[in-house]
C-alpha cells in the first residue's frame, strides 16, 4: 500500500527526507526569484479570434495603432489660450522627437474638433510605439505625466493600464502578505495551542509558494503566463498548508492520545490523513485543470499555478511534514501556550451536537440555510459582463484619470473605435463606399480610414462605452457588412476583443461544466463507492457557488461596499467570474473529501449512517472550520489591493470557503445524507464490483487505536 510505504519511509529515513526537501526548497527559491520578470499583464484575449488577428495586423502594418493617449488639461480652463497652446506644442515636439514613439497626432497641430473636449478644458495627443522600439510604459509615465505648469498631462492607453495594474499588484501583494502571514501565524498558534506546530505548518506553505514560483518561472520562459497567477499561488499556498497541516498534525496527536508510539502515530496519520490530503489535492487540481480548455492564457495561468501549488503542498504535507514531525518527536507540543489546549484530533462536542441536531431534524436545519443561499444568489439574474479596463485602478492612477477624462469630456474621441483591417489591396473608391455603409449604422459618430503596408485601416468611431452591450451589438453589425471584394475584413478594437472573449468563454463553458461533473462523479464514486454521493455533492456545490457569485454581483456590480473597499462599480469581469467559479468549486471539493473521508472511515468500521455522520463531523468539523477561517484570511488580505478585480477574487474566494465550510459541510451535508438514508451509499451492482477493485476509500485492515465514544 502506497501510503503505508510512505509512512515507513518518512519515519525511518526522516532526516534524509528533510535534507532532500531543504535542497529542493533552496533550488526553488533560486529559480523562483526570477518569476516576476517573466510574467505578463495581459492574456485576456483569444489569440485565434478575429479581434486578435486584427490586432496582430495592426501591429505589423500600422505600428500597432495608438498605444498611448495623452490627455492634457489646461490649468486656466482653456487649451486654446496662449500659455496652454504653447505648452501643448512643446509637448507635441517632445513626443515627436522621442525615438521610441511614432505617429504622434496632436490637437495642437491638427485642431481637430474631436480631440478637444466640449468645454475646451481638455485636449488629446496620441502616439504609438515606434517600429523596432521596446515599449516601456513606465518610462513614458515618468517622462510625460505631470501636474506642473500650464498643462496637467495624464497618460493613458492599454500599455499604461497594464503597467500600472502590474505595478500596483506587486505593491499590494507585499502588503497583503505582511498582514496575512503574521495573522495566520498567531491564529495557528492559538489553533494548535503551541508555537512549534504552527511554525511547521506555516513552513509547508512557504515550501509550496517557493516551489510554485519556480514552476511559474520555468513556464514563463517557455510560454505566456499571467502575473495575476501570483495571487492564487500565495493565497492557496498559505491556505492549503494550514488546511493540510492541521489535518496531519491533529491526526498524529489523536493517534498518540490513543496509545500509539510517536513514530507509529506518524505512520498511521500518513496512512489515513495522508491519503485524504492526496485525494483532496487531486480533486482540486482536477477542477482547476478545467481552466486549461480556455484559449486565454490569463485563465490557463491560474491552472498552471493552482495545479502546481496543490501538488507541491500535498507532497510537502504527506512527505516532508511527517518527516519533520518524526524528527521533532515529543517536541511537536513544545512552546505551549498556557491554558490553551488547541486542536488535538479528538471529537469536538459543539460539532457533534450540531451534527446530532441536523441528523435528527434535517429539514429544520436545512431549509433556512437553503433559503439564505437562494436569496444570496438572486443578484445573478441581473449580471452584466465585461472586461477590465482602467477603472479597475484607483482614481489616483494616471491611466485611470486619463480614462475618466475621455469618458466624461469627449464624445467620439476616436481612442476606442471599432477597427476594421482590410487585408489586401483595395481602391479608394471601394474603401469610401464601405465606409459610407458603416457610417449609417446606429451609434456611429464618424468613419476614418488610412492606408498601411499592404492593408487599409477603417476606424468606426462611436460614442458608446466600449464595454457596453450596445458596443458589442455594433461589432456584430460591422461584421455583417460585406467588405470590399477580394480582401478580408478583420474587426478589432476594445469592443470586438470583449465580444470575442465572451464568445470564447461561452463556447467552452459546456466543456468545463461537463469536465467538472464527470470528474466529480468518478472521483467521489471511487472515494465513497456511491453514485448518489457525487450527485449530492454537485447539488450542494451549486447552491454554495450560486450564493457566492450572487453576493459578488451585489457588491462589485451593484456597488454595495464600494465606498468601504474603494472601487468603482462596473460590469463583472467574465474571466474573473469563471476563475472564481473553478477555484471555489475545487476548494469545496477539498472540504467534501475531508469530511466524507472521515464519515466513510466510520462506516467502514461498522457505524450506521447517523453515527458515522455525527462522529465524522465531530472529528473533522473543528479542523475544517479552523482551516477555512485561516484560508479565508489569506484571501481576504487581497482586499487591501487597489485593483478591483483582485479585491473581487480575494473576497469571493474567502466568502466561498466560509460558506462551504460552515453552511454546506456543517448543515446541508449531514442533513442531505440523513434524508437520503442508506440510499446515499447506493451504487448498481456492476459499479460496486468496480469500487471493490479500484476504490480509494480508507483501509480498514487496521482498527483505530480507540473507538470513538459517544459525544454530547
Amino acid at each position: 500500500m502506497l501510503f503505508h510505504w510512505i509512512g515507513e519511509l518518512v519515519t525511518r529515513r526522516s532526516r534524509w527526507v528533510l535534507a532532500l526537501g531543504a535542497i529542493a526548497v533552496v533550488a526553488a527559491a533560486v529559480v523562483g526569484v526570477g518569476a516576476f520578470g517573466k510574467l505578463e499583464t495581459e492574456g485576456f484575449d483569444d489569440p485565434a479570434s478575429d479581434s486578435s488577428r486584427a490586432a496582430a495586423l495592426l501591429e505589423e502594418r500600422f505600428a500597432g495603432g495608438s498605444d498611448y493617449v495623452f490627455v492634457v488639461e489646461a490649468a486656466d480652463g482653456d487649451v486654446d489660450s496662449p500659455a496652454s497652446a504653447a505648452a501643448g506644442r512643446e509637448l507635441t515636439d517632445r513626443l515627436t522627437a522621442d525615438p521610441d514613439l511614432a505617429d504622434v497626432t496632436s490637437y495642437f497641430d491638427t485642431r481637430a474638433g474631436p480631440m478637444r473636449s466640449t468645454d475646451g478644458s481638455h485636449a488629446l495627443v496620441t502616439a504609438s510605439v515606434a517600429a523596432g522600439a521596446e515599449a516601456d510604459p513606465a518610462a513614458v509615465l515618468d517622462d510625460y505625466a505631470t501636474d506642473a505648469g500650464p498643462l496637467t498631462v495624464h497618460v493613458g492607453g492599454g500599455e499604461v493600464v497594464g503597467e500600472e495594474i502590474g505595478g500596483q499588484i506587486g505593491k499590494d501583494l507585499g502588503l497583503a502578505e505582511s498582514i496575512a502571514i503574521p495573522l495566520i501565524l498567531v491564529l495557528l498558534v492559538l489553533a494548535f495551542g503551541n508555537v512549534v506546530g504552527a511554525l511547521v505548518t506555516l513552513g509547508v506553505g512557504m515550501v509550496a509558494i517557493l516551489g510554485t514560483f519556480a514552476e511559474l518561472s520555468i513556464l514563463g520562459s517557455t510560454t505566456d503566463v499571467s502575473i495575476y497567477a501570483i495571487n492564487l499561488t500565495t493565497g492557496l499556498g498559505l491556505g492549503l498548508a494550514v488546511d493540510f497541516g492541521l489535518l496531519m498534525v491533529a491526526r498524529v496527536r489523536e493517534e498518540r492520545a490513543g496509545g500509539r508510539t510517536h513514530d507509529a502515530a506518524v505512520r498511521r496519520a500518513v496512512e489515513t490523513a495522508g491519503r485524504t490530503i492526496a485525494f483532496s489535492a487531486t480533486t482540486v487540481a482536477v477542477a482547476l485543470a478545467s481552466l486549461l480548455v480556455f484559449p486565454m492564457y490569463f485563465l490557463r495561468s491560474f491552472a498552471y499555478a493552482g495545479i502546481g501549488v496543490m501538488l507541491i503542498t500535498a507532497f510537502s504535507a504527506v512527505v516532508v511534514l511527517p518527516a519533520g514531525l518524526a524528527v521533532l518527536g515529543d517536541r511537536i507540543d513544545a512552546w505551549r501556550l498556557p491554558k490553551v489546549r488547541g486542536i488535538r484530533g479528538e471529537e469536538a462536542p459543539a460539532w457533534a451536537r450540531l451534527a446530532r441536531f441536523v441528523t435528527r431534524r434535517p429539514l429544520v436545519g436545512a431549509l433556512p440555510v437553503v433559503a439564505v443561499l437562494l436569496v444570496a444568489a438572486v443578484p445573478l439574474a441581473g449580471i452584466e459582463l465585461g472586461t477590465p479596463d482602467d477603472r479597475v485602478l484607483p482614481t489616483s492612477a494616471s491611466s485611470r484619470q486619463a480614462g475618466d477624462a475621455l469618458r466624461s469630456e469627449f464624445r467620439g474621441d476616436g481612442t476606442h473605435p471599432v477597427q476594421v483591417v482590410l487585408d489586401g489591396s483595395v481602391t479608394p473608391a471601394d474603401v469610401a463606399a464601405y465606409g459610407e455603409e458603416l457610417a449609417g449604422l446606429d451609434g456611429v459618430v464618424r468613419v476614418e480610414d488610412r492606408p498601411g503596408d499592404g492593408a487599409h485601416l477603417v476606424s468606426v468611431v462611436t460614442d458608446l462605452d466600449p464595454r457596453s452591450s450596445a458596443a458589442r451589438e455594433l461589432v456584430d453589425e460591422v461584421r455583417s457588412v460585406p467588405g470590399p471584394a477580394g480582401v478580408e475584413a478583420l474587426v478589432g478594437g476594445a469592443s470586438a476583443e470583449l465580444h470575442d472573449q465572451m464568445t470564447g468563454i461561452g463556447d467552452r463553458l459546456p466543456v468545463v461544466l461537463g469536465w467538472l461533473v464527470l470528474t466529480t462523479m468518478v472521483i467521489l464514486f471511487l472515494f465513497t463507492g456511491s453514485v448518489v454521493q457525487p450527485l449530492r455533492a454537485l447539488l450542494l456545490n451549486a447552491l454554495g457557488l450560486g450564493a457566492t457569485l450572487g453576493a459578488m454581483v451585489w457588491v462589485f456590480q451593484d456597488g454595495h461596499l464600494a465606498d468601504v473597499l474603494g472601487f468603482t462599480p462596473q460590469p463583472m469581469d467574465s474571466s474573473m467570474m469563471v476563475l472564481l467559479f473553478c477555484v471555489a468549486f475545487g476548494l469545496s471539493m477539498d472540504y467534501e473529501v475531508f469530511v466524507m473521508g472521515r464519515v466513510k472511515e466510520m462506516r467502514d468500521h461498522g457505524f450506521d449512517n447517523e453515527q458515522a455522520l455525527v462522529h465524522g463531523l465531530a472529528h473533522t468539523g473543528r479542523i475544517v472550520s479552523t482551516a477555512a477561517a485561516l484560508i479565508a484570511i489569506s484571501f481576504f488580505a487581497f482586499l487591501v489591493s487597489s485593483v478591483s478585480f483582485i479585491q473581487f477574487f480575494g473576497l469571493g474566494t474567502g466568502l466561498a470557503i466560509l460558506i462551504d465550510a460552515t453552511l454546506i459541510r456543517g448543515v446541508l451535508l449531514p442533513a442531505s445524507i440523513r434524508l437520503l438514508g442508506e440510499r446515499a451509499w447506493w451504487a448498481p451492482a456492476p459499479l460496486r464490483a468496480v469500487h471493490r477493485r479500484f476504490g480509494l476509500s480508507e483501509s480498514v485492515a487496521e482498527q483505530p487505536a480507540r473507538e470513538p465514544a459517544p459525544v454530547g
